[in-house]
């Protein structure tokens, strides 16, 4: 049954002197997949996909595509196609050529060259562009352009190394609905690079979160997003609200945590069953998750100043001051308008049920405090 992944890893490590940039890592990804890795700069995700590509060896590990493994295999004899961030078209061809060029290098004759360049030109949306030059196209056809040179050559993985870094705001956002659209139409499996949450969550069947060579949690978008498994996890997907705090009195349902400024946030024990009272916590709560005047749950309860309001439509905010502790906070509003006159030095309610709070261990190893799992 190993072919029914499209790609594998299997511990693989990549080292660069005594620097470790990709730590045992491992994953499977079935076919057909749109899978993403998500981390910051410097994290080692674009020394992975390179790996998967042929372009560097690993140290050590292996990895398997279509359940063979390509250890020694160069980047032209891979089943995978890479699409970089800026895309490398040939100016001085037209699409056609463009698309056509793998095939030509694999001396493809003249008839099948034209058959496979047109089939996925249309497999892309853009069946009448094969006569068109590169500079009359848009960024959004640009990209798509780049995708059929790649889907053209038939591969088992296509590899995209934040594709849309490139392009201006706007068109970033209609391209991750239209690259989403588009993975899913052909059934090619997908395995999107980015440092951006959004375009991680928007598009993907599942996404790994990397940070500092080793994957952190992988799981689909909404597993990352409501069930963080550490704080880097909690505080790098979406928006969240942070306090660092100490595990105080365990109550019947909830335990208190206790902030230094002097307040206390409320978590359940059913979702944090393993917390022990002394424990130094780092505790997230999402801006969503946080009721105005009333609404909603009411174990935590603050008083606080509105300082700013941030209206951006359906994900409008407010940014309050606790009155207690000073403790800024961003509060998500409503889409039904209901705080559509809020105004800045208002004072405001806030409540969220301590099932919402999520707390993470903090423990000191050799005078260097790490965030460990959540409890």
């Amino acid at each position: 049954m190993a072919d029914q992944f499209d790609l594998e890893c299997r511990d693989v490590v990549k080292n660069f002197d005594a620097f470790t940039a990709v730590d045992t890592i491992s994953l499977t990804i079935p076919k057909g997949s749109f899978f993403s890795i998500l981390g910051p700069s410097g994290c080692g995700k674009t020394t992975l996909l390179r790996m998967l590509a042929g372009f560097q060896a690993p140290s050590s590990g292996d990895i398997l595509i279509k359940g063979s493994s390509v250890l020694g295999v160069p980047p032209n004899r891979r089943p995978v196609n890479m699409v970089f961030q800026h895309l490398a078209l040939f100016p001085m061809m037209n699409v056609a050529e463009n698309v056509a060029y793998g095939l030509k290098r694999r001396g493809v004759d003249r008839a099948t060259i034209e058959h496979k360049v047109n089939d996925t030109l249309a497999r892309v949306g853009l069946p009448d562009s094969g006569p068109k030059q590169i500079n009359q196209l848009s960024g959004g056809q640009k990209q798509r352009i780049a995708i059929a040179r790649c889907l053209v050559l038939e591969p088992a993985v296509l590899l995209l190394d934040e594709p849309l870094g490139a392009l201006d705001l706007k068109l970033r956002e209609h391209m991750k609905v239209e690259l989403k659209q588009l993975q899913n139409e052909i059934g090619t499996t997908f395995v999107y690079i980015t440092h951006d949450q959004s375009e991680a969550l928007v598009m993907s069947d599942q996404v790994a979160v990397m940070n500092a060579g080793r994957f952190e949690q992988v799981g689909a978008p909404q597993d990352l997003y409501y069930n963080p498994q550490t704080a880097f996890v909690a505080g790098f997907v979406g928006e969240s609200n942070r306090w660092q705090g100490i595990v105080g009195a365990m109550q019947e349902d909830n335990i208190a945590i206790n902030l230094p400024t002097g307040g206390m946030v409320l978590a359940s024990r059913s979702v944090h069953p393993d917390l022990a009272e002394g424990q130094s916590v780092d505790v997230f709560v999402r801006p969503e998750a946080i009721a105005i005047d009333g609404q909603g749950k009411t174990d935590n309860g603050i008083q606080a100043k509105v300082e700013n309001v941030l209206f951006n439509g359906a994900a409008s905010s407010v940014q309050v001051r606790d009155a207690q502790t000073g403790h800024e906070m961003t509060v998500a509003l409503p889409q039904t308008g209901a705080f559509a006159n809020l105004r800045a030095g208002d004072v405001v309610n806030l409540t969220w049920g301590a099932d919402q709070t999520r707390c993470f261990v903090r423990t000191v190893k050799q005078g260097v405090t790490t965030q460990g799992a959540v409890a």
